[in-house]
Formats: C-alpha cells, structure tokens, sequence
C-alpha cells in the first residue's frame, strides 16, 4: 500500500521492527512509574517533578547535542545510546527487585536516562533521513515512525496497566530491558550511508549552538513552528503528566483506568500519525499546525467539561490526535526544509522546545493542579491552546501579507510547502 511506502527501504523497516518491540516495554516502564510516584507520594506535583527531572536534560543539553551529533555518525551514536539505555533499564529492574525503590532513586535513575535520551533522540532524527533512499518518501517515513511510536503508546499502556495490575512494576521494568535485544539486534542487520559534514578545525560545539541559532534567524518560517511547539510543550501538552490523577481523582478510577487513558492517547496519536502518513505532496503543513493547535485547545476543554468516563476517553483520544498532527507537521516541515548541514542542530532545537520544555510545563502544571485542583487546570490548559492557535493566525495573517506585498512568487513556493 502507498501509506506504508517507506517500509520498502531495507534499514527503514529494521528500524521499525526493532522500535515497535522496544517501544512496548518503554511504555509499560512509564505507565509503572507514573503509578508507582503516585502511589508513593499522593501527590500531581511530584508525578510533574519526576517528569521534570527525567526530561530536563533535553532542555539544558539538546541545543549542544546537535552540534555534537553534525558531522558524526549517527548510527554508531544510536547504537551506542541503545546500550546505555539497556543498562539503565537494568538498573531500574534491579533497584525494585532489591526493594530500594523511592521517588528519589526514581530521579536519579530518571534524570540518566533523560541524558541518554537526549543524544538518543537527536540521532535518530537525524539519522531517519539516511534509511530513506528517495527523500520524497521522507515525509511518510517521519510519519509512520510518529505511528510506531503512538501504536505503542496505545498498546505498551494498555498490557502495562494489565501487567501493573496483576504481577506489579517488576514485570514491567524487566520487560522494558528485555525490549532493547531486539532493537540492537536491527541495528546490527543494517547497512546505513551517511552524508558526512565535514567540519573546521575551529569548530566547537558552542560554535555549531551559535550558528544553529543564526540560521533560524535567518528562517522565520522554521523558528515560528519552534516557538509554538516551545508554547505547546509549556502550557499543553503536560496534560499528559496530570492522567494519573484524572483517572484516579476525577473517575475514582485504578491502574487499569489510568492504562485507559493512556491507550486513548496513544489511540488519537496513532489515527494522527496515520492521517499524516496519508500526507499529499503540496499541503500547507503550517495550516495544519494552526488548526491542530485549535482542535487541542478545545479538547481539553471538553475533557476538563466531561462528566462521563466514555466522554473523557473520547475527548483524551482528540487531544492526542491534533498533538500529534501538530508535532508531525512541525518534525516533517524542518525534516524537509532544513539545509542538511544545519539538520541536526535545528532538531535539536526542536527537540528542546518539544521534550526539553516538557518537563518545566509538567513542574508548573503539577504546582497549579495542586492549587487549583484538575478540572480547573484543564479549563486553564485548554483557554491557552485556543490562545496559542489564535497567535500563530495572527502571525501567518501578518507573514503572508508581507510576503504578498514583497515578494509574491515565493509566496506561491510557500503555499506549496
């Protein structure tokens, strides 16, 4: 079928095999996590704090990583974050099988793996164009590796929640490090040619920070999509990190309400990714954000409004949809209008306005909810989503008629783009 075009390219489809199996126990480790801080402090504000902790080295280290990662091999740096990560997960598994286990060795252990990740994501991304033989398939190939991701996030819940349940957070731990064999073992199978950057002998990873931030200076187009996922990531998305308590303080819910709305998000993530898969040559992808960034908004101000469990499912799965459109749109957009030789530090910055602000938003959302209380939190999340969509109108309004008046031929590339 022309959606799954991608999977025809030989490394590509390692890729996906190894990511799909290892992806399953990394969901089932966070949906344990989550439930394991929660049961140990009661608290939203120490569920935000251990998300903080574990996703903040994105924010401190990913502008520095791209730099580090231009003009090496990508591979071997995926490879090599794989291992570390294995490791880690053998850590986690071992602290809980020895009973050792509290909120401060969950911070510990997670603020490693946030390092790892941090190097782990960057690569990857950077990396995804190189398994793709024909760049036009690399907008479906970004798409469907968002879907691999979401169908775990969709089914790595649902079987952690049965798991929690039944056996509790050891099986899930000692899964996940189970589930890096065979991501490593794709690894190994694959055949990769980068396109090496050669770089200056004067050239620093403070050197390749500055230049990445003067080439998104000088692309407005890109830099305007970085700073609505930055806003997204503060003041949206940490929706996320607050599911454990809705499903427990809102529906006097368990662990197997908790996996629910987390499968409902990874449900609406994947029917994102798919549609973006779906994705014809020419579409406005700066359209798409402003309008995924409306619909979120309005999601979670219905599901701060749901009075009914079903409802509040059905509302989860449409907040996770237009985030997921609106983080594919912006990830696709800078895949493929990034010159190649800035690629990796303009993902960076990417991924540090998505994962790096993450964890500030998760710590102030959490502080809020402990004030406010959930349901008021979500009515606040969502009036500044619909916010955020009505600033980026406002801006492409003010772009495009600029553009118009100056110059009207890119106008037309742009319409394209």
């Amino acid at each position: 079928m022309d959606i799954f075009r991608s999977l025809h390219y030989p490394n590509f489809r390692l890729h996906t095999i190894g990511q799909s199996i290892s992806l399953l126990g990394t969901w089932m480790q966070r949906i344990a996590i989550s439930w394991l801080v929660y049961e140990l402090t009661n608290s939203v504000f120490w569920l935000g704090f251990v998300s903080f902790v574990s996703l903040s080295p994105s924010l401190f280290f990913s502008p520095f990583i791209g730099s580090f990662v231009d003009g090496r091999s990508k591979y071997r740096l995926v490879v090599v974050t794989q291992i570390l990560l294995m490791i880690q997960a053998a850590v986690l598994t071992l602290v809980v099988y020895a009973d050792w286990v509290s909120v401060y060795w969950l911070c510990v252990l997670g603020f490693v793996q946030g390092v790892i990740n941090a190097f782990d994501v960057v690569s990857r991304q950077a990396l995804l164009v190189s398994l793709v033989d024909n760049k036009k398939d690399l907008p479906n190939a970004i798409a469907l590796n968002s879907s691999v991701f979401n169908a775990a996030r969709m089914v790595g819940p649902a079987i952690g929640g049965f798991l929690l349940s039944t056996y509790g957070e050891l099986v899930c731990f000692f899964i996940n490090f189970l589930s890096f064999i065979p991501v490593l073992f794709t690894l190994s199978q694959m055949k990769v040619e980068e396109l090496r950057i050669a770089k200056s002998k004067q050239f620093s990873n403070w050197q390749g920070l500055k230049d990445g931030f003067d080439y998104l200076k000088r692309s407005p187009h890109i830099a305007s999509l970085i700073v609505i996922m930055g806003c997204s990531s503060l003041f949206v998305i940490p929706y996320t990190s607050l599911l454990p308590a809705v499903a427990k303080d809102l529906f006097n819910g368990d662990e197997r309400t908790f996996s629910w709305f987390e499968s409902a998000a990874g449900l609406g993530a994947m029917i994102g990714a798919i549609n973006m898969a779906r994705l014809k040559s020419g579409e406005n992808l700066r359209y798409r954000v402003l309008f995924s960034a409306l619909i979120m908004g309005i999601s979670l101000l219905l599901l701060a409004y749901a009075h009914y469990l079903v409802s509040a499912l059905l509302f989860t799965v449409a907040v996770s949809f237009a985030m997921m459109m609106q983080n594919s749109s912006i990830n696709t957009y800078i895949q493929t209008h990034a010159m190649p030789a800035y690629r990796a530090r303009i993902m960076s910055y990417y991924v540090m306005a998505f994962q790096g602000i993450f964890p500030i938003g998760s710590l102030i959302i959490g502080a809020i909810a402990e004030g406010l209380g959930i349901k008021h939190t979500l009515y606040l999340m969502g009036t500044i989503g619909v916010l955020i969509a009505v600033g980026f109108y406002t801006y492409l309004r003010q772009h495009i008629h600029r553009r118009l008046f100056k110059f009207p031929l890119p106008l037309t590339r742009d319409r394209r783009s």
